[in-house]
């Protein structure tokens, strides 16, 4: 990673998690739910993001995903990926299973 200026300030955990909100609704062209988890990194941050994948009736059956937005110190996207998609309902970190 290029030297840093003395002058650019690093942007916190609020500012990577506004940022990581629009970046994914920007990008996969859904509607995000929320952060669900924000870790600093060695040069960053790592940011969780719900969406909703695909609106079912009842709600309860609605498709989510939760993907993960790295985040430079600047703001800017290093990576993303969707980890899961799963089942509004699933309540449970136990519950793994994938949405059909």
């Amino acid at each position: 990673m290029a030297e840093r200026s003395a002058q650019t300030e690093d942007i916190g955990a609020k500012e990577a998690a506004v940022a990581a909100l629009k970046i994914i609704a920007s990008m996969v062209g859904k509607e995000t739910i929320g952060v669900t988890s924000v870790e600093p990194i060695d040069d960053g941050w790592l940011i969780g993001i719900e969406v909703l994948e695909q609106a079912r009736l009842p709600r309860t059956s609605d498709v989510l995903g939760l993907y993960e937005v790295e985040i430079d110190l600047d703001g800017a996207v290093i990576s993303y990926r969707r980890e899961r998609r799963y089942l509004r309902a699933a309540t449970g970190d136990d519950d793994r299973r994938a949405a059909p």
